[in-house]
Formats: structure tokens, C-alpha cells, sequence
């Protein structure tokens, strides 16, 4: 049985760790406690005496393809880009949700009407900790939802909070945190490496997966360091002061929208010396084991390209639109417009999955597998 100590040689020392957290979320979670995150997002053994070697933490992390047959079955996965049973370009009906969020505000909305509805008791998503740098956070309210819309820059160092809050489930004590708070049924919101490890978790049966309702995945290029020399990085490369950004974004391009109202615009392959080094070997662009996919390419500013993934997310979204919390655009108005930015985002996944190949082709015979 192979243990974290494997993760170690074929996962961490070659480069591919993605920092998603879930090895850290499924040892905690089962109040095993033999590994915790560094400062930088990093697996470690906090004590390794503590560890079972039960293998699990392995099987799970989205580098390793001992689950990927099983986990694609049970996602109905399907080239080239995942499952796709709809595609909408839409955005938050709330001016206000749409002045606070990234696009058009659409996960805010969703989230903010599932918690009306009654759908869900949290959800995992990340709050701002400084200007350009988010943390995962346990959402538990509408108020906490609104709070935590925006595009963050940094990389959110996976959903460690799930396991911070669900410690001790599903355990012999009488009275575990996840019972005495209500929380069973949480919405995540997540990278595609984030995703996939909750669906391993989810395809073996491994708690606290089975308390994730809803996988709201978001398009990625990639996570990014963002310390001061990264940041002077990007300044001079698009001619800008930090104080003068009002927020940034990634649409086809890359987006700084200045204080001033301008908008600089940078082609994301420039970003490459800023982005993490294992996001170079991810080949998934567009979150496909989500049950909803969303993001800003393919659609106009202020607008989000929305792919149900699952029944579960498509009848979530569609809940939420004939409740008047989500607008969709004029279908008459711009006829195709859905489907051209379904294949934009398919130009922009076959990219990402051939980069990553190509990537991978370089590291000879050192875990060259292609994820999913």
C-alpha cells in the first residue's frame, strides 16, 4: 500500500503538486492528523506517527491515476472537455451581486439562492485576507457569500476549511462538529485539481465528500505566485502602479482595469513566469468533473460562460434563473452565442490539454500521465 511518503517522491519532488489540499482534507477530516499544509499550501507530515499508512492519500491526489477509470464513470465524463449537457452565457439579476463579483456575479447569485432555498447549510469558497490575496473560508451565510465574491489572484491553497470544519465526522464522539452545526450539505467552489480530488474522494465513499452537494468548478489557467517580486513582475509588464488597479481578471486575455477606467490587457501566456510550477502539467481547463463550470471566456464583460455538467447543476442553475436570481441573455437577440462560447472554452481546454502533454513528454520517465 502506498503511503504520503510516495506522494513525496513521485508527486512533490518532480514538481506536480497542485496544492489542492485534499490528501491535508481527508487525513483531518478522520481526526488522523498526520498531515497539515505549509505556509505556502504545501502536503507535509505534521506527524508522521500519527499515520496509518492506509493509502488513501494517495489514491485520491488528481496526480496519480489509480481512480481515474472509476472516477470518470461515475462523473459520466466524455470527451473532449467533460460532460456537457447545457451552455448558457449569464449573469447575477443584483446589481449589487454583479458590482461585488468577478463576471456576471453568477456563482454569487446561485449560491446566495441555494442558501434561500434551503439547498445547502455552507459552502467553501475564499475571502479576501489582503488587495490581491483570498483564503478558503466556510461560508455559512448569504452575508458571508457576498463578502467573498471577487477574482482572487493568488492560489487558495485547496479546501483545507472543509476539514477544519468537518474534524471528527462521522468518528465515535458523541458530538462531532458537523453535527452539532447543521453543516451536511456544503457547496464547493473550485479549481479543476481541487474538483477532481473531492470526486476521488466521492467515487471511494470517503468521508467528508459525501457532504458535498454541489462541485461548482471555475475555468483555470493556472494558480499564481503573488509575493512582491511577482507583483513587481506584472507592474512592469503592463506599465501600471498597483494603487491605481480596481480589480483584475482573466477573460481571453488577461485583465488590469485601472481606477481611471482604463482596461491594459495582457496575453496570459505571458504569465507563465508567475504561475505555479505544477499548473504547467494541468491539462484541465474547464473544471470537467463539476457539476456546473463557469468563467469569463466566451462571453462579453460582465457576462459568464455557465456549462451544466451534471442533472444536479443543471437543475440547480435553472432554479435559480425561473426565480429571477440569474438572468440569461437574449437568445433572440444573439442567436449562437452559448454555443460560440462553449467553443471558445473548447479552444482554450484543447490548449491547456496539449500544453500539458507536451509538458509532461519533458519529464522523461517521471510520472508522465496525462490526468484524465
Amino acid at each position: 500500500m502506498k503511503t504520503f511518503f510516495d506522494l513525496i517522491q513521485e508527486v512533490q519532488k518532480p514538481g506536480l503538486c497542485h496544492r489542492c489540499g485534499g490528501c491535508v482534507t481527508f487525513c483531518n477530516a478522520l481526526n488522523y492528523g498526520a498531515l497539515d499544509l505549509d505556509s505556502d499550501g504545501k502536503p507535509y507530515y505534521s506527524n508522521i506517527e500519527k499515520c496509518i499508512e492506509c493509502g488513501l492519500c494517495h489514491a485520491i491526489c488528481p496526480e496519480i491515476d489509480e481512480l481515474d477509470e472509476e472516477t470518470k464513470r461515475r462523473s459520466a465524463w466524455s470527451e473532449p472537455m467533460g460532460r456537457v449537457i447545457e451552455t448558457t452565457v449569464a449573469r447575477a439579476s443584483s446589481e449589487q451581486t454583479r458590482e461585488r463579483a468577478t463576471d456576471g456575479g453568477v456563482i454569487t447569485a446561485l449560491l446566495m439562492h441555494l442558501f434561500d432555498r434551503g439547498r445547502i447549510d455552507a459552502a467553501i469558497v475564499a475571502r479576501q485576507v489582503g488587495p490581491f490575496a483570498r483564503r478558503p473560508f466556510l461560508a455559512s451565510s448569504k452575508e458571508d457569500i457576498l463578502d467573498a465574491a471577487g477574482f482572487y489572484f493568488d492560489t487558495s491553497h485547496g479546501p483545507k476549511s472543509l476539514s477544519d470544519h468537518y474534524k471528527t465526522y462521522s468518528s465515535i464522539q458523541a458530538f462531532d462538529p458537523l453535527i452539532k452545526k447543521g453543516f451536511e450539505r456544503v457547496a464547493l467552489v473550485g479549481t479543476p485539481c481541487q474538483i477532481q480530488s473531492v470526486r476521488r474522494m466521492q467515487t471511494m465513499g470517503l468521508i467528508p465528500s459525501n457532504s458535498i452537494r454541489l462541485c461548482l468548478g471555475l475555468f483555470c489557467s493556472g494558480n499564481f505566485v503573488f509575493t512582491e517580486k511577482e507583483q513587481k513582475f506584472l507592474a512592469d509588464l503592463g506599465g501600471f502602479d498597483w494603487n491605481d488597479v480596481k480589480r483584475i481578471n482573466i477573460k481571453e486575455k488577461f485583465q488590469i482595469h485601472l481606477t481611471s477606467g482604463e482596461v491594459r490587457q495582457l496575453d496570459v501566456d505571458a504569465l507563465d513566469p508567475i504561475r505555479r510550477y505544477a499548473c504547467r502539467y494541468c491539462p484541465d481547463y474547464s473544471a470537467e468533473f463539476a457539476d456546473i463550470s463557469f468563467g469569463g471566456v466566451g462571453a462579453e464583460e460582465g457576462w459568464t460562460t455557465v456549462i451544466s455538467r451534471t442533472p444536479n447543476g443543471r437543475a440547480a442553475l435553472a432554479d435559480a434563473m425561473e426565480a429571477g436570481a440569474i438572468a440569461s441573455f437574449n437568445r433572440d437577440e444573439k442567436p449562437g452565442y452559448a454555443s460560440d462560447a462553449l467553443e471558445t472554452v473548447h479552444q482554450k481546454s484543447v490548449k491547456k490539454r496539449k500544453k500539458a502533454i507536451e509538458e509532461r513528454k519533458k519529464l522523461g520517465g517521471v510520472n508522465v500521465k496525462v490526468a484524465m
